[in-house]
């Protein structure tokens, strides 16, 4: 499966010069002063707008002019920016879960473990049933192997030195040499994919979310039987990895 390759950290750039842009104008700021002075022409400005205001971090005024919205006024503050940036993931990742019709996952690598640190499911889109613990799955998960593509060779050796390889199921790569050049021939823009590897009957696709020095993943998983719709919901997620990339660089 060749997916074709998206930048949402371009487009985290981009949203971040139009919330300073906005912010400067308490007043409002009409688009096409927005556009020259953030330097974004139309074509890139619109669809960041789009993005902003359903994320609630710009709204529009009566007018048609640009104001911060209040998902930035509560992440911008000190007091309780955890718990906020906790619910604003979560209602993001509920948002995703319901357009891609899939569990959606989101993951860190802390301190050299793998750990899933929030999550959307429903009873139409169950999450995966973690049979293995994922900290010691990481060569069969798409999780755990977008995180290692994220590390250093010396990083993923440490972590494989740790976590020895194990048979999932007849599909997991167990070679430590198989593995690590597969993982430092993925491009980072692309999806990684589990088919099958973690869990018979599930497949998987994750992208890197990584902000400043933490590095992240964004993933989702589907039963096998829906595995024909794993291109188009790896490809949403990759264009949908822009708002929780925001949301972590706030």
């Amino acid at each position: 499966m060749r997916l074709e390759p998206t930048t949402p950290y371009r487009s985290v750039q981009g949203a971040l010069r139009v919330l300073e842009t906005v912010a400067r104008h308490s007043g409002g700021i009409g688009e096409a002063e927005l556009a020259r002075e953030s330097g974004l022409g139309p074509d890139r400005l619109a669809p960041l707008l789009r993005m902003l205001v359903r994320e609630s971090y710009v709204e529009r005024l009566a007018d048609g002019s640009c104001v911060s919205g209040d998902a930035l006024a509560r992440l911008g503050a000190a007091r309780d920016h955890d718990e906020a940036l906790r619910a604003k993931l979560q209602a993001t990742l509920d948002r995703l879960r319901d357009s891609v019709g899939a569990a959606v996952y989101l993951s860190r690598y802390v301190d050299g473990e793998v750990k899933v640190t929030q999550y959307a499911d429903s009873p139409a889109t169950p999450k995966v049933n973690e049979w293995v613990d994922f900290r010691v799955s990481a060569h069969a998960t798409a999780v755990g192997k977008s995180l290692l593509t994220q590390l250093d060779h010396q990083g993923r050796r440490d972590h494989l030195a740790r976590y020895r390889p194990a048979r999932l199921t007849s599909r997991t790569i167990t070679s430590d040499k198989v593995l690590l050049s597969r993982l430092a021939a993925q491009p980072p823009t692309v999806p990684v994919l589990d088919l099958q590897e973690y869990a018979v009957g599930t497949v998987c696709a994750a992208v890197p979310i990584t902000a400043g020095s933490s590095v992240g993943s964004l993933a989702l998983s589907l039963p096998v039987e829906h595995a024909h719709r794993l291109r188009q919901a790896a490809e949403t997620l990759n264009r949908s990895a822009a708002p929780v990339l925001l949301s972590l660089a706030i």
